[in-house]
């Protein structure tokens, strides 16, 4: 399914943000803003960033977005998908310079990054920027924590890097979003790269030159198709995009050369990779506004445009006591990106299943809860669940925006209940709390790390900035 940008708000619902679908009748331009020194003025800005230009919020946020971050790859460390690649590339992986965390081995830092970015991502549990649907703490936070280990930085320069990362990969994503989504890219790592190349260049301390060429380096390597979701290789895409960025910063330092324009030119990425592109996205308040205090972090382990149905379901589970056999049938009227994403009527295993709104719902009933736990391959076959996600129809409605659902149970005893979610639990307007923040670290540590090393952990996230190194964070995840 397809659909064009006039029925397509960026996120808006969620963001909070106000939006007319029907305002713009008209075809948007292709290009839109002056595409000259789009590069060179990113970079700039990146450079001479200071934190202590930063606002206190943004850098509460950036502590917020780390310790989710890092919830997910500890959680998301003993998966098969992790086994598999650490199983493949230890043979040729280098010295033992960085932690993988939620285990014990260490890895070069390149290998290092590509495999915390795979299990960070693993379970589709991680932070979410709504506007772009872009993941942004992976491809960024997977780098610079492997680079933190290499060398010595400082934590309030490590938080620095990762607000800077998320403003980069974010204004690119904002630029081409929906028309570079929409053409099949995952948008997490093709735009991710870009985040995780200036982060680390930023903490190499890169020149202005070296920059535009750190960012034309990334440019080069994009990463992320939308075919692959379901499947191992999803996770595969911020964990490149962070090994990607680290190569293009590291090569930059050296004065290894790029085209000077390799976003805004003819043959540049935002004019092969995208039909339409907004040059102004790259710059319009920029060091004004922060891209990561729009980011937000998932109540359930499953793509954000299933969580209305979820928290939907579980909203009218707990009220009415229900259980899966006094259901009729579930009907669901969504947002069109939520069939074309998550419209897979008959998943087969737990990955599969995240990709499922049928399974979603039925889960969420017979559950209560939709966390990693809910996603495993066990319960997508199970009988009760099948049956009752058999028994569920999901359709499109033009009235309906990306956060909401309109719910409609019928009971076999006749009754119809019906719920409509209009701020859905994780949005912006809704957001999940620090003690839930704590609690899903928790959660997804559990019988990985000790409690005891585990809240210790979430004290150094939320402390970062104070950390004489920031590689105290990584150390704190390594198991025996």
């Amino acid at each position: 399914m397809s659909f064009d940008r006039r029925h397509f708000i960026r996120g808006m619902a969620m963001a909070g943000m106000a939006a007319d679908a029907d305002a713009d009748d008209g075809a948007k331009p292709a290009t839109v803003g002056e595409p000259k020194n789009a590069t060179r003025n990113l970079a700039r800005f990146v450079v001479a960033s200071r934190l202590d230009d930063v606002p206190s919020a943004v850098r509460k946020e950036a502590a917020r977005t780390l310790l989710n971050w890092a919830g997910c790859a500890v959680g998301g460390s003993r998966h098969e998908t992790v086994n598999i690649a650490v199983g493949a590339l230890s043979p040729f992986s280098g010295p033992a310079q960085a932690t993988l965390l939620g285990r014990k081995e260490r890895m070069d830092v390149m290998n290092a990054a590509l495999i915390n970015g795979i299990a960070a991502h693993i379970f589709d549990y991680d932070d979410t920027h709504l506007r772009t649907v872009i993941h942004p703490a992976g491809p960024v936070a997977s780098a610079i924590l492997a680079l933190s280990e290499y060398r010595p930085i400082a934590g309030r320069d490590f938080v620095h890097a990762l607000v800077l990362g998320v403003e980069v990969e974010c204004r690119i994503g904002n630029s081409v979003y929906p028309a570079h989504y929409d053409a099949g890219w995952h948008i997490t790592g093709t735009a991710g790269v870009f985040g995780s190349a200036a982060a680390a260049g930023k903490l190499l301390g890169l020149n202005e030159q070296q920059m535009v060429w750190a960012l034309g380096i990334a440019a080069t390597q994009p990463t992320g198709l939308k075919e692959m979701f379901g499947t191992m290789t999803k996770s595969f895409h911020p964990g490149r995009a962070a090994h990607s960025g680290l190569t293009a910063a590291f090569l930059a330092s050296r004065n290894f050369t790029s085209s000077d324009q390799p976003l805004e030119a003819k043959a540049g990425w935002m004019n092969v990779l995208s039909t339409s592109r907004d040059y102004t996205e790259l710059s319009k308040r920029i060091g004004q506004t922060y891209e990561i205090s729009l980011n937000t972090y998932k109540p359930f382990a499953c793509g954000v445009v299933v969580h209305p149905a979820i928290d939907g379901c579980i909203q009218l589970r707990n009220q009415y006591k229900l259980t899966a056999d006094q259901i009729d049938r579930i009907d669901l009227r969504v947002h069109p990106l939520v069939l074309e994403l998550t419209g897979k009527k008959t998943p087969k295993t737990g990955l599969e299943g995240k990709f499922s709104v049928y399974y979603a719902a039925a889960i969420a009933i017979v559950k209560g809860a939709a966390g990693e736990r809910e996603f495993s391959d066990s319960l997508v076959s199970d009988p009760t669940i099948v049956g009752l996600r058999d028994r569920v129809t999901a359709t499109v409605d033009p009235s309906v925006g990306e956060a909401q659902v309109k719910i409609a149970i019928t009971l076999r005893d006749g009754r119809r209940l019906e719920k409509s979610v209009q701020k859905v639990i994780g949005s912006i307007e809704n957001p999940l709390s620090d003690s839930a923040l704590e609690a899903k670290f928790l959660d997804l540590s559990s019988g990985i790390l000790p409690e005891a090393r585990a809240r210790k952990m979430i004290e150094l996230c939320w402390s970062a900035e104070k950390l004489a190194s920031a590689g105290e964070i990584a150390k704190s995840a390594a198991t025996i």
